[in-house]
């Protein structure tokens, strides 16, 4: 029987792998998904005949506890918008992590005889998982907007680092103490834990919501992995360590395309400025749905450049149904995609597969754009951040330094927009203003309906 139950830990471990694998590209992502859904539901069915499992009260427990989460991760999957899709990922995340590290202080508070190792370990997860825990609460409550704006005071960063500090010399007292510590020092242990990951969060802007998801995510990979170690489980050792890397390899490609370092990451100094902002000149020039039509209908090229605006209205699917429109006219039509574009990694690609775009004129920053300087029309739609030239000309703006895609260099601009106010982060768009930039203001659905029905009757 152990054999089996090991081998089968091993054989979920492959199809976590697998899955994840699969999930790397967007043709193969929904297959990714069903098979490492598959390798989990191996790992928790096979964990009912582990010897330690054993007895008819455990059994029931186990079983209440799947029922209840499955139940309510079925309704509220179901249920969840498409819009507030970032914020459940972020939520469930914190969940893993919050497993992770209750899984530690099980462990630790029940002082059962472990190698000073594995209780490094124990104590390591546990940290780690409960940062991750509390950090992914603040940003579920920031995509949410349960809390607004940003938290910051003088020498922030010295009273986190304070609170880090006293967390890892208790966590090395209970590592290394054998089973001396007390129950006290395992308490403080873990709300000073729960503090620092809630004090890293809340000075960041929600602009950088997706490298905070994505280091969150990490995290909780990590301290899984730990956890993993300590109870002997192999399935939860594999599962951590690779989506902890890759999670990892993730930030870093997030951080990347923000021009941001790590270290600002973890020490949460985004969007930190000395001077003040370039004013921004000019105005914004409205435009009707039919001119937008004949200047998109007689294009030679249109790049689509989706943002959270086509999150928030729905407006996926007819984007699809205008595109088909200008494909019929020959007019040559591709989609760029910021990859911090949204509100969690691959938020635009998400939504662009939900309405069945085809993947081959979907083009990330990289590819896209050197193309703008030949597009006839570059189509805005409720993108903000990863479109402003004040990245590039404003050493000023919290954005200098990021890439952007270069909406700006196509020779005509429009912007879906509900109104004239700034976006997410509150960062006013020089894109708006620009001489070669007009404004449709609306719902981003009816805009895009209203361009259909009038490119129709040319």
């Amino acid at each position: 029987m152990e054999f089996i139950i090991q081998a089968s830990y091993f054989i979920a471990a492959v199809l976590f792998i697998y899955g994840l694998k699969k999930m790397s590209s967007p043709v193969t992502a929904r297959k990714g998904i069903v098979w490492a859904g598959v390798g989990m539901v191996l790992a928790t069915v096979v964990t009912y005949f582990h010897p330690a499992i054993y007895g008819v009260e455990k059994y029931v427990l186990i079983t209440i506890g799947i029922g209840i989460g499955g139940y309510v991760a079925w309704i509220t999957g179901k249920k969840v918008a498409m819009t507030d899709m970032p914020q459940m990922v972020a939520l469930y995340n914190g969940m893993g992590g919050g497993a992770a590290a209750a899984i530690a202080a099980v462990e630790l508070i029940g002082q059962r005889e472990m190698s000073q190792s594995v209780q490094l370990l124990a104590v390591i997860g546990g940290l780690i998982g409960t940062v991750a825990f509390s950090g992914s609460l603040i940003a579920y409550a920031k995509l949410q907007g349960i809390m607004r704006g940003t938290i910051r005071f003088p020498k922030q960063q010295l009273v986190n680092a304070a609170i880090f500090g006293l967390t890892v010399l208790l966590g090395l007292m209970i590592a290394f103490g054998g089973s001396e510590y007390s129950m006290l020092t395992l308490t403080v242990f873990f709300v000073l834990a729960l503090a620092f990951g809630v004090m890293m969060t809340v000075p960041i802007g929600g602009a950088d919501m997706p490298v905070v998801i994505s280091l969150f995510n990490a995290l909780t990979g990590l301290a899984v992995g730990f956890e993993g170690y300590v109870l002997e489980n192999p399935a939860m050792m594999i599962a951590g360590v690779v989506v902890g890397s890759a999670g990892t390899l993730l930030t870093q490609l997030m951080a990347k395309a923000m021009n941001r370092p790590i270290s600002n990451v973890l020490f949460s100094n985004f969007g930190e400025v000395t001077g003040e902002a370039q004013a921004v000149s000019g105005s914004m020039k409205e435009i009707e749905a039919a001119d937008v039509g004949v200047m998109m209908a007689f294009a030679d090229k249109v790049v689509i450049v989706p943002g959270y605006g086509m999150a928030v209205a729905q407006a996926q699917h007819k984007m699809w149904e205008l595109v088909k429109q200008l494909q019929d006219r020959d007019v040559t039509v591709k989609f760029a995609i910021h990859p911090v574009a949204g509100r969690m990694p691959g938020h635009m690609n998400v939504l662009l597969a939900e309405a069945g775009v085809p993947y081959d004129i979907i083009y990330d920053l990289d590819e896209i754009n050197e193309e703008f300087a030949t597009t006839d029309v570059a189509l805005i739609v409720g993108a903000n951040d990863v479109v402003n030239p004040a990245a590039r000309t404003d050493p000023n703006s919290p954005i200098y330094g990021m890439p952007i895609l270069n909406a700006d260099y196509a020779k005509n601009v429009v912007v879906i927009k509900r109104g004239k106010g700034t976006g997410f982060s509150g960062i006013e768009n020089h894109l708006f203003f620009a001489d070669n930039t007009r404004m449709l203001y609306g719902d981003a659905q009816q805009a895009t309906s209203d361009l259909i029905a009038n490119i129709k009757e040319i």
